[in-house]
């Protein structure tokens, strides 16, 4: 997944692996040690279901089948997430609408999107349906300029369904590979800003029938768990199909991406782990449940 990805969780895999390490003593487990092992699991922000399977299965697996904790412990994390069943979007353009609560890293994540698509030699239009902030037109017209992408904008205060509209339309006319949707990140308690949401999602599909062909949620991974009601919010809108969890090089709680996966029922497709143009990484389950349990493979 990331060359350096151990290096990039280190806050997350000292908080989870090196505690449980520190308990452990080793490679055996002993029953006695599975309350404190517990508030460590919780302690990482793993989630109470997870924690609860890992409880429930630890102790067992390990006795029963001669692997190491970790190596059990990465077994039981894999099998209780999500994995995204990646399905090729032939349609051209491919349309993505991108939401989420502002300081999510969704602007940046759109750029970093776009710089993926592009160096696969894509033709890409962004298209900014956040009307509401004068910033976000500004924020998405900067990184359009750096990545040399074309823009779609309208004035402040115009209508955002009629944006995403015209970007699907556009995105049509000129033979783009990629239209990437921006929207607005109020906090979703609000429900002019969700059903707005839901209003762009609907007249994407009146401009081109199966479009929104991708709809991805941006969290912010040092919120933790707390994303997870963010999310469900965002969920009574429109149909989530991937999660985007960004910024979890600064955090000790890494756990939440599993957990917020495992919960929400809604595949990881990118995290984000570091201020670099390259720091979007495709999310691989093993990959990095390797890399927060520092294990070996997590280089392989």
């Amino acid at each position: 997944m990331g060359f350096n990805l151990k290096q990039k969780l280190r806050r997350s895999s000292d908080a989870l692996a090196g505690k449980l390490d520190r308990l452990f003593g080793g490679e055996s487990i002993e029953d006695a040690d599975m309350e404190e092992a517990e508030e460590i699991l919780l302690g990482s922000d793993l989630g109470w279901e997870l924690t609860e399977e890992v409880i429930n299965e630890l102790p067992g697996k390990v006795k029963k089948s001669g692997l190491s904790w970790k190596e059990a412990l990465a077994e039981i994390l894999i099998e209780n997430v999500p994995v995204p069943a990646f399905e090729t979007v032939e349609a051209k353009p491919c349309v993505t609408v991108v939401v989420g609560v502002n300081g999510a890293g969704k602007t940046t994540t759109i750029a970093r999107l776009a710089a993926r698509l592009q160096k696969g030699n894509e033709k890409v239009l962004l298209a900014c349906a956040d009307t509401f902030r004068a910033a976000a037109a500004e924020q998405l017209a900067i990184w359009s300029e750096k990545l040399c992408t074309a823009l779609l904008t309208q004035l402040p205060g115009s209508d955002a369904a009629a944006v995403a509209f015209d970007a699907v339309k556009r995105g049509q006319s000129r033979h783009y590979d990629s239209v990437i949707i921006d929207t607005a990140g109020r906090l979703p308690n609000k429900k002019g800003l969700l059903d707005e949401l839901a209003k762009i999602y609907r007249v994407c599909g009146k401009a081109m029938e199966s479009a929104p062909h991708e709809v991805l949620l941006v969290l912010d991974g040092t919120v933790g768990q707390n994303a997870k009601a963010q999310a469900e919010q965002f969920m009574k809108a429109v149909p989530i199909t991937g999660l985007v969890v960004t910024k979890l090089d600064g955090t000790a709680r890494g756990g939440s991406v599993l957990a917020m996966a495992s919960e929400l029922n809604i595949p990881v497709k990118y995290i984000g782990v570091g201020e670099g143009s390259d720091d979007l990484l495709d999310f691989d389950l093993k990959s990095y449940v390797h890399a927060l349990l520092c294990m070996e493979e997590a280089d392989g």
